[in-house]
């Protein structure tokens, strides 16, 4: 086929932090594996015959190959180490590639769309060779030792994203001269050579810092809300203490009778948000027949729950509560209740706490029992 498709991922992306950002996972393959799977669409189409990875050389080409080799060999795939500057990895790509053109593409970009590079592909055929370009929104500065100096006319500025497309043996011999560049389309044009351009897609930006793969992050994987709703009541009776939240309800009278310490609150919140994540309810993981948790301390069991849900790959976005209650009167211990709560759930402040009366009627009214329902709202990427 005439084209070939060269990933470029030889950089360190080290400004994103931590495992360079090119084999990251997003949605659930590496970045770089989304510029394969375009480049493996345009082989379906009959214009890319290989696509070649260029990796930092001090990453192992073989478990690439290894792991890779087999999901893209029907179009032709290999992997090279870079060098230490873009331009060197980019001709090691495209000494590597096998077709008359080549589209260079930067492996930080991994929401490029099939549809620009048909367009890029086609313009190239006219043209000889073709880069995409956004416009410039926003205002522009010059600056010089730290200072604003001058204003540029932004009318005339374009933002240049990859792929970029050219003849392959003429894009080498052009960087092969020498000089330092930021993309192949400056030493195209350093070289007095005419380059076309289609308009480009702004969904193919770079990621470059944690906002932008929170935005990339965003845009690719799909996210899952879950409520829960958990419930409980217990007896009130003398002789014990009252537990609500994790605090002991100091002036009581009667406390919660139960296997544990009978923490209402506790027990509807852990079973709101054990239910959101398809958990058994605390009955069943902390069951009233095992004497470990005669007398536990029922916040700690919710603490037990809330790292469950984590492990999950959930995250809690809210937790209401409603406390039933005829006596004792609880409004003024709802802030402290709040905290407690919140310290269970690793700290976030995502709780809301509410006191109702039970007007006098049933078990809660005459004051016999507390009852205490929650909902909790989870969030799962």
């Amino acid at each position: 086929m005439r084209w070939s498709f060269v990933c470029v991922a030889a950089g360190s992306g080290s400004r994103l932090g931590g495992e360079p950002k090119q084999f990251r996972l997003l949605g659930g393959r590496p970045v770089w594996a989304w510029s394969a799977e375009v480049a493996r669409q345009l082989w379906r189409e009959g214009l890319v015959g290989d696509f070649v990875l260029v990796v930092p050389h001090s990453h192992p080409l073989e478990a690439i190959l290894e792991e890779w080799e087999g999901p893209l060999a029907p179009m032709g795939f290999s992997v090279v180490a870079g060098g230490l500057r873009r331009q060197d990895s980019v001709i090691r790509g495209i000494a590597q590639a096998r077709g008359e053109m080549v589209l260079v593409h930067d492996a930080a970009r991994p929401l490029v769309s099939l549809d620009l590079c048909l367009r890029l592909i086609r313009r190239a055929e006219e043209r000889g060779s073709a880069v995409p370009l956004i416009g410039c929104h926003d205002s522009v500065r010059a600056m010089s030792d730290g200072e604003v100096v001058g204003s540029l006319d932004r009318s005339g500025l374009m933002l240049t994203q990859t792929p970029q497309a050219f003849p392959r043996l003429q894009l080498m011999e052009v960087l092969s001269q020498g000089g330092k560049f930021t993309d192949e389309a400056e030493a195209w044009l350093a070289s007095g050579r005419r380059i076309g351009w289609v308009e480009g897609d702004r969904r193919a930006f770079k990621v470059t810092d944690q906002l932008d793969w929170e935005v990339a992050r965003a845009l690719v994987e799909p996210v899952e809300y879950r409520c829960g709703h958990g419930y409980d009541v217990h007896p009130l009776v003398p002789g014990r203490p009252l537990i609500l939240g994790g605090l002991e309800i100091e002036g009581a009278n009667l406390g919660l009778q139960g296997h544990s310490d009978a923490d209402a609150v506790c027990h509807a919140v852990a079973d709101a948000i054990l239910g959101a994540a398809g958990e058994p309810d605390i009955g069943t993981l902390f069951p009233a027949s095992d004497d470990r948790y005669k007398g536990a301390y029922s916040l700690d069991l919710l603490a037990e729950a809330y790292r469950r849900v984590v492990q999950g790959g959930f995250q809690i976005q809210w937790v209401d509560v409603t406390i039933n209650a005829q006596v004792p009167k609880l409004s003024s211990w709802i802030p402290r209740i709040r905290s407690s709560i919140s310290r269970a759930l690793g700290g976030l402040k995502v709780v809301n706490v509410k006191v109702k009366s039970g007007e006098h009627v049933g078990s809660v009214g005459r004051g016999e029992s507390i009852v205490c329902h929650a909902v909790a709202t989870l969030r799962r990427s």
